[in-house]
This record gives C-alpha cells, sequence and structure tokens, in this order.
C-alpha cells in the first residue's frame, strides 16, 4: 500500500504540472491565459481554480504517501513488536486515489477546452471522441460559472464508461 500511495501521487503530481502548463501562457504555446477567451481576461478567472485545486490535492497526497509502515508501534503488551500499520496505508492509499482522479479529471477538463482553442487543429482520434464526449455533458467555458457540477460530470463519465466508450470507438483494447 505504501508504495501504491507514492506511485498514485506521483502520477497525480504529474497531472497537476500539465494542467498548469495549459493555463499558463508563458508554457501553453498560445493558448490564453486560464484558458478562458481573450474578451474574457481580467473579468473571468477561466481555470485558474480549477489548478490551484489540483496544486492543494497534489500537496495533500505528499502528505498522505508518507509510508505508514515506517511508524510501527509495538502492540499487544509488546509482544507484536514490529506492525505493518497497512490498514492505515490502506486508508490514505483510498485517499490518494480520490485526490489523484480528481487531478485527473481536472487535467482533462483543462485538455478539452485547450483543443477548443485550438480549432481547426485535426487532433487524434482518440482525443477528437473524448473531447465530443465530454462536451456532450459540458459546455465550452466563455465565462465564468460554477465549475464543480462540470467537474463532477467528467468524473461521472470518466467513473462509468469513458475507457469502455473509447475502446468501441477506436477498436482497440485498452
Amino acid at each position: 500500500m505504501d508504495y501504491l500511495k507514492i506511485a498514485v501521487a506521483e502520477l497525480a503530481s504529474i497531472s497537476e504540472r500539465r494542467t498548469a502548463k495549459l493555463v499558463d501562457p508563458n508554457h501553453s504555446e498560445g493558448l490564453p491565459a486560464f484558458l478562458i477567451p481573450k474578451e474574457q481576461a481580467g473579468l473571468s478567472s477561466g481555470y485558474m481554480i480549477p489548478q490551484y485545486v489540483s496544486a492543494a490535492l497534489v500537496s495533500e497526497n505528499k502528505v498522505l504517501a508518507h509510508p505508514a509502515s515506517v511508524d510501527s508501534i509495538p502492540i499487544s503488551a509488546n509482544q507484536e513488536d514490529h506492525v505493518s500499520m497497512g490498514t492505515i496505508a490502506a486508508r490514505q492509499a483510498k485517499q490518494i486515489i480520490e485526490n489523484a482522479t480528481h487531478v485527473l479529471v481536472i487535467e482533462l477538463m483543462c485538455a478539452v477546452q485547450g483543443l477548443d482553442f485550438r480549432q481547426p487543429l485535426n487532433a487524434g482520434q482518440g482525443a477528437k471522441f473524448v473531447h465530443s464526449l465530454i462536451r456532450s455533458k459540458v459546455p465550452y467555458l466563455a465565462e465564468d460559472r460554477v465549475l464543480y457540477t462540470d467537474i463532477e460530470s467528467i468524473r461521472e463519465i470518466v467513473d462509468t464508461s469513458l475507457l469502455k466508450q473509447l475502446e468501441e470507438h477506436i477498436g482497440v483494447l485498452l
């Protein structure tokens, strides 16, 4: 469980860094700041706050990824002198996976918005399919709105059908 925690925390960290690049005009190769139309700059914060959320979740994961196995405490009148603390690690792993899923969903949300700005770029078959699937539930962000519902809608897509639908669409076993 400790190794799982570390691996998943690292995946979330990498995802957050990609999201940070997407929302930063200094690193996004021409995308507008915070993925909001230029005419809304200064009026709307776009995807700035979701990137903050990703950074906060990644930071929380770093704390949770501390190996529970290094905190063994003797128990049972010192009869058990080394305890794995596996249940603690499992609970922490569950929370890290939950956090990482939200970080990945936020990256996906930002990536879809980034593709909108890249039109008429001809994205790959899988990216086009995922874009259209997400856009069927979550509209383009032209100005600020509550994004929690967008995140939850994308989370539902990911949890219930994304990989299966992608596999069916492109005909490749994932």
